[in-house]
């Protein structure tokens, strides 16, 4: 084979990783897989599409190596194939921020006010949840918790903090984080811990932001 067909081919197999990457709901789907593992039709759910389309979006991105699926009973689980195909996710939008107007545009609108974002760094964060001065709750589902975590972030779902607000010392800040900058759920968490009088910051990082920091994460059995 000569250079020139050599480089043709290798180009173009590093273009099927971009060809995967080319659509919104695929972006979406491995944002979503990087929280651990999760069914079609859990996957179709959280991006409101049918079960078909979802599949057709996971067969593209399987066929390009970024996806493995299994089979358990009559449900078909997909993973990411490792902890790279996260951190490539991040890259990539990380790059989009930094070039793309229209996307720091939208983010600036659907951003929390910047006085109710965590203000200090990475390791001083985890310094102080280490000594209790704050308290991290992940208000991700339990699951999501469970296959990896910020080192002592307590689990509290979205949809549980209401019921379990005594387990919230209102004496201290609380810091809430989700799935990364693109997520909502500790939006809703902070207004709704806001109007009861707590504390409460964002942090924009999620596991996938904490990962590809070289910081460490935790997994649990149970939340």
């Amino acid at each position: 084979m000569n250079k020139r067909l050599l480089k043709n081919l290798l180009y173009e197999q590093v273009a099927r990783i971009g060809k995967a990457l080319s659509s919104p709901k695929r972006l979406e789907l491995l944002e979503l897989l990087a929280q651990g593992e999760k069914t079609v039709e859990a996957l179709a759910a959280e991006l409101s599409i049918d079960v078909q389309l979802a599949s057709a979006h996971l067969k593209a991105l399987k066929l390009a190596g970024l996806v493995a699926s299994s089979r358990a009973g009559k449900y078909v689980i997909y993973r990411l194939t490792g902890g790279d195909v996260a951190g490539l996710c991040v890259t990539l939008r990380w790059v989009a921020e930094e070039h793309l107007l229209e996307l720091r545009t939208a983010l600036d609108k659907m951003a929390a006010d910047p006085a109710k974002l965590v203000s200090v760094g990475r390791e001083e964060l985890l310094e102080q949840a280490r000594r209790g001065d704050i308290v991290v709750i992940d208000v991700r589902p339990h699951a999501e918790y469970a296959a990896a975590h910020l080192p002592f972030a307590r689990s509290m779902p979205l949809a549980e903090i209401e019921q379990r607000l005594a387990e919230l010392p209102i004496d201290k800040e609380i810091v809430a984080y989700c799935r990364g900058p693109f997520c909502l759920f500790s939006d809703e968490a902070m207004a709704l811990l806001g109007d009861r009088g707590y504390r409460v910051r964002k942090l924009l990082d999620g596991v996938s932001e904490w990962r590809a920091a070289g910081l460490p994460l935790q997994a649990s059995a149970s939340p």
